[in-house]
C-alpha cells in the first residue's frame, strides 16, 4: 500500500502548526490592530486627513460598550435583502395601554364585563348581597370602581420617556454618558508631545518595558500591551523595533468631553521591524529594510494634569 496519503497529510499538518506558531508579520506596537477607547467617539470613524483620505478600520476591541442594536440603522449598509433591525423609537411615540400593560387590560375588561353581566341581569354589579348586607355591599361596589377607576387613569396619564437619539453628545439610549463634545484647539506644544509619545512608546514596547508603557498609555492600552507581549512571549519571541523615524502628521480631530480631552491624528512612521527567537534569529521582518507604517493615535489629556497619554490606535486603510 501507497505511503503517499499519510506523508501528504503529515506534510499538511507540518505546515499548519508552522503557520500557527508563526509570529504575527506586523509585530510593533499594537500588532497592525484597532483597539483602545475614544471617548463617545469610540464606534465613529475618525475625520478623513491628507493622509489618511480614505477609511480607517473599525475598531476591533474597546472597553467602550458599542451602541445597542436599536440605535442602528434600520438597515445596515451591506446588509443581505431581508435583514431588518429595530429602528430607534421615534420621539414622541407611546405605544397603547393595551401594549404597555396587557395583563392588567385584560384583568380590568373581564372584571368590567362580568360587573355590566351582573347589573344586566338584575344581581348587581357583584352579583348583590342579601340578609341585610346590601348597604355595604353596595358600598364595597363604589370603592372597587373608583379604585379601579383611578388605578386606571394614573396608568394612562403616566408621562411618556421618549427615545433619545444618539448624537456626539452621548444619551442613555447609546450608553455613552451625556456629555457635551466640545471641539478644541491645540497648541504646537500638543503636538510635539504626541510626536514624542509615538517614539517613546515603540522604544518602551521594544525593550518590554511595561512600566514605562503604563505611564505614556491608559489603563486599558497598557492592559492591551501586556496581553501583546505575553503572547510574544510564551512564544518564545521577541519584537526589536529601531531606528524609528516620524515622517509626517496630520489632525483628525481634538474634541473635549467633560474634563477629558481627546486628540486623534494620523501619524506616518517608518521603523525596522524584526522579530526573533530567544537566541536572536530572525523569524520575521528584516534587519535592513525599514517599514513605512501609516495609523491614527488618540490620545487623552485630564484637564489640570496635563500629560498626554495614548487611548486608542487605529490602522488606516
Amino acid at each position: 500500500m501507497s505511503s503517499y496519503p499519510s506523508r501528504s497529510f503529515s506534510i499538511a499538518f507540518l505546515a499548519l502548526f508552522t503557520l500557527l506558531q508563526a509570529p504575527d508579520s506586523l509585530a510593533r506596537a499594537g500588532k497592525g490592530s484597532s483597539f483602545g477607547s475614544r471617548g463617545s467617539q469610540t464606534w465613529s470613524a475618525p475625520r478623513s486627513t491628507t493622509i489618511t483620505p480614505n477609511w480607517s478600520r473599525p475598531m476591533e476591541r474597546s472597553m467602550t460598550p458599542p451602541p445597542r442594536p436599536m440605535d442602528r440603522p434600520a438597515v445596515p449598509m451591506g446588509a443581505a435583502p431581508g435583514m431588518m433591525s429595530r429602528a430607534p423609537m421615534m420621539n414622541g411615540y407611546r405605544p397603547s395601554f393595551t401594549a404597555r400593560h396587557p395583563m392588567l387590560a385584560g384583568f380590568a375588561g373581564g372584571f368590567l364585563g362580568a360587573g355590566l353581566f351582573g347589573l344586566l341581569s338584575g344581581h348587581g354589579l357583584f352579583g348583590g348581597m342579601a340578609n341585610g348586607w346590601s348597604f355595604l355591599g353596595i358600598l364595597i361596589q363604589i370603592l372597587a370602581v373608583v379604585f379601579f377607576v383611578s388605578l386606571l387613569m394614573k396608568l394612562w396619564r403616566k408621562p411618556s420617556q421618549p427615545g433619545m437619539t444618539p448624537g456626539v453628545t452621548g444619551s442613555p439610549a447609546s450608553g455613552y454618558p451625556p456629555q457635551q463634545r466640545v471641539p478644541v484647539s491645540l497648541k504646537s506644544e500638543d503636538f510635539t508631545a504626541f510626536q514624542s509619545l509615538l517614539l517613546q512608546i515603540q522604544s518602551a514596547w521594544s525593550a518590554q518595558n511595561m512600566n514605562a508603557l503604563k505611564s505614556m498609555t491608559t489603563p486599558e492600552m497598557a492592559q492591551y500591551f501586556g496581553e501583546q507581549l505575553s503572547d510574544l512571549a510564551s512564544r518564545g519571541a521577541r519584537n526589536i523595533l529601531s531606528n524609528v523615524q516620524f515622517l509626517q502628521g496630520d489632525l483628525s480631530e481634538a474634541w473635549r468631553e467633560g474634563t477629558l480631552t481627546y486628540a486623534t491624528v494620523a501619524m506616518r512612521y517608518s521603523l525596522i521591524d524584526v522579530t526573533t527567537d530567544n537566541m536572536g534569529n530572525v523569524i520575521d521582518g528584516s534587519q535592513t529594510e525599514p517599514q513605512t507604517v501609516t495609523e491614527l493615535w488618540t490620545f487623552v489629556k485630564a484637564d489640570g494634569r496635563g500629560n498626554w497619554v495614548l487611548s486608542a490606535i487605529q490602522q488606516a486603510g
